[in-house]
């Protein structure tokens, strides 16, 4: 009996371990299956968006604070790579490279007053400090204000981080970060990192009575956090080469980011994922059906789902296939 009991996880782990290997050799082999630019442009802004909002649930998911403003680690990736390319000629990877410091930085400046308040108080300021970063860079014509910012055309080169004749770079790049997100999310959940984060989720008071420098820990969650986010947002300019205030800074990014990872298993390593899988093309799907008249479906769609699942499952839509809905 004890045998069996012993095999049994063993063989679900083996199962777990040959679905992800199918599930990756899926992903890579996809743009060479499917040569429809449209689909592949939307695997694209899926793998995008799981990797943002796999990024947001280590802070909100694994430490338990709810951020409203993570457009703006994603605006100051975007303007930093863009800016240091257009103004002094810095090759974009570089600028990604920069623009990663320089959101954890301001994430700093951000956690360290706000991280004394708790609950939805921290939510409510991380929105307030958003919308001002957004209108400061409105009218911020150092960074293009409000015509916001084009990116000069260049010749298709993986150095130049430019690819006009085939998407396929893209897709493998934001692929390898959505990756990178995920291994970094699961190797926390299993260190004495993880612990902490969810000690400090569970019960800050206690945490913090057995040691734990709870402000300290939440600090590396966000930094984490706003350097994947980071990331993304340099990634983003790249490949739209355009960029404004109202693309990369808005208040409605942060929300969707937020209820990708909610949807999907808000603490989980692969809620962010399915939730992102399940939301974003739903997106596109109203938005080619009902045109300018459908704007606000999704949203209609996505407010009843997470209606649905705050009341029948709280742990997610991956709570659906029988996993835990916190780590």
């Amino acid at each position: 009996m004890a045998t069996g009991g012993v095999a049994a996880p063993a063989a679900r782990r083996r199962l777990a371990g040959v679905l992800l290997l199918l599930l990756c050799l899926a992903a890579l082999a996809f743009p060479w299956v499917d040569r429809l630019p449209y689909h592949r442009d939307l695997v694209i802004r899926v793998f995008l968006y799981a990797m943002l909002a796999q990024a947001w649930n280590i802070l909100a998911g694994y430490c338990g604070q709810i951020s409203l403003g993570h457009a703006v680690f994603f605006g100051t990736g975007a303007y930093a790579s863009s800016v240091l390319q257009m103004r002094w000629g810095w090759n974009p990877w570089v600028g990604l490279g920069a623009g990663i410091p320089v959101a954890v930085a301001l994430s700093m400046a951000i956690g360290y007053p706000c991280f004394r308040l708790r609950g939805h108080y921290f939510a409510i300021a991380t929105i307030a400090i958003g919308e001002i970063i957004q209108t400061l860079a409105i009218n911020w014509d150092f960074i293009g204000g409000a015509r916001g910012l084009t990116l000069p055309f260049q010749k298709d080169s993986l150095l130049a981080f430019q690819f006009h004749t085939s998407k396929y770079p893209y897709y493998y790049i934001v692929l390898a970060l959505l990756i990178l997100c995920l291994l970094v999310s699961w190797r926390i959940e299993r260190t004495r990192l993880g612990y902490y984060f969810r000690a400090i989720r569970e019960d800050p008071e206690a945490a913090q009575s057995v040691g734990i420098p709870i402000t300290r820990y939440k600090l590396i969650a966000m930094a984490v956090s706003a350097a994947f986010v980071s990331a993304g947002g340099s990634f983003y300019a790249q490949y739209v080469l355009y960029l404004d205030p109202d693309s990369v800074l808005p208040l409605s990014l942060s929300i969707l980011i937020c209820l990708l990872a909610v949807v999907g298993g808000v603490g989980t390593l692969w809620g962010p994922l399915v939730g992102a899988a399940l939301l974003i093309p739903l997106s596109e799907f109203t938005r080619i059906q009902f045109g300018g008249t459908g704007r606000a479906v999704d949203l209609l769609i996505y407010g009843a789902l997470l209606t649905l699942v705050a009341v029948f499952q709280p742990a997610g839509l991956v709570g659906l296939l029988g996993r835990r809905g916190r780590p």
